[in-house]
């Protein structure tokens, strides 16, 4: 009886934890998540501050220099998309206008193939689009008129960064003081395997979405689809986020191709041309330039993701992994949590992988 109302209490402590945990990532969302990005780009812009220090180059300034020049080319980056989204905000109408013709003439020839002369059926699937263009057309909208909340949080993210790539020796000199003289240690190396794997994670992820940003503008352009330079930048960027990334960057211009252009031939070309790309950006792009080193399975991948945007939104989608990555690392090095790290993890399932060996055997090609 003893043991039992134990193992009640704690889990009503963990429960209760767990409760005002969210309860605080969710109040404090306004706060929180500009410091978490602040973070993880502190991690990506680290190595060149540290190559300009070694160069003699004072911290201050190579913080200043380096944070400017990413700033910069962020800035850049935002510009040409805002130029892009101005013009295609301008046509939104005439294109609106555009696809629910195309989604009539569907309709129609639906309702022949089907022999289906209830017309409620047509006013509820262009409802459905005209909804969604509308939704589409506040969102971009409200992008190109970012309030001033919006952009306060955006300038201290530079601010954030700055500080935390000063105070760096001072944040991890705390730590190890904060800690026993027996754990230490161990403690600075989980900082280091932590700062190494936060570091390839980030540097990967930004090459991978800027080399998508090039290979999904010249396969749109290649394929004759209107505004291929925006719709493939935003599908590049949208691969900040695992797994999801990818479907989702895919399914605007393949929307797009499909119901305003209203081309088969073309919306064929953008599902095979993606189709492509989902299978060079996961099995050769982010494996040999992010590497392996974030090994966490797919489900608590998805999980993570759908978790922290319910959190934080898009912000939360984008941050959930490498979190979920470094939570890990902390697993690996404590021996309580092992079990936590090997749940999370890609091993013990080895077996049942799909390899190009089993596919071989399968077809009895291979012995």
């Amino acid at each position: 009886m003893g043991k039992d109302l134990k193992f009640v209490k704690r889990l009503t402590f963990w429960l209760l934890f767990l409760v005002l945990l969210v309860f605080v990532l969710v109040e404090a969302r306004e706060f929180l998540y500009p410091l978490v990005i602040a973070l993880l780009f502190s991690y990506l812009l680290y190595p060149i501050v540290k190559r300009m220090e070694n160069w003699g180059v004072p911290r201050i300034l190579a913080n200043i220099v380096t944070i400017v020049m990413t700033v910069a080319l962020f800035a850049g980056l935002l510009i040409l998309l805002y130029k892009q989204l101005s013009v295609f905000l301008t046509d939104f109408p005439d294109l609106k206008d555009k696809a629910l013709l195309n989604i009539d003439r569907l309709q129609v020839m639906i309702d022949q193939k089907l022999g289906d002369n209830n017309h409620a059926n047509e006013r509820w699937l262009r409802m459905q689009v005209s909804n969604f263009f509308d939704l589409i057309g506040s969102a971009i909208a409200e992008v190109l008129l970012a309030t001033t909340s919006t952009l306060t949080k955006l300038a201290l993210i530079p601010v954030y960064m700055f500080l935390m790539l000063y105070y760096r020796n001072k944040f991890e000199a705390f730590i190890l003081r904060a800690v026993s003289p027996y754990r230490k240690e161990k403690t600075k190396a989980i900082i280091d395997e932590l700062s190494q794997v936060t570091i390839r994670y980030m540097g990967g992820v930004v090459i991978v979405i800027l080399i998508l940003c090039f290979i999904n503008s010249i396969g749109l352009l290649l394929i004759g689809v209107e505004y291929a330079i925006l719709l493939g930048v935003i599908s590049a960027f949208i691969n900040f986020i695992p797994y999801f990334g990818t479907l989702i960057g895919g399914a605007i211009p393949l929307f797009y191709t499909l119901i305003v252009q209203g081309d088969p031939q073309k919306t064929l070309a953008v599902l095979l041309f993606f189709l492509v790309v989902q299978f060079t950006e996961n099995n050769i792009l982010t494996p040999n330039i992010t590497g392996s080193r974030v090994n966490i399975n797919p489900m608590f991948t998805i999980l993570s993701i759908i978790v922290g945007g319910m959190i934080w939104g898009l912000p939360g989608m984008f941050v959930a992994v490498p979190l979920l990555g470094m939570f890990k690392i902390y697993c690996d090095f404590n021996e309580r949590m092992n079990s936590y790290s090997y749940l999370l993890g890609t091993e013990g399932t080895e077996e049942h992988a799909l390899t190009l060996d089993k596919i071989l055997h399968f077809f009895r090609i291979k012995k």
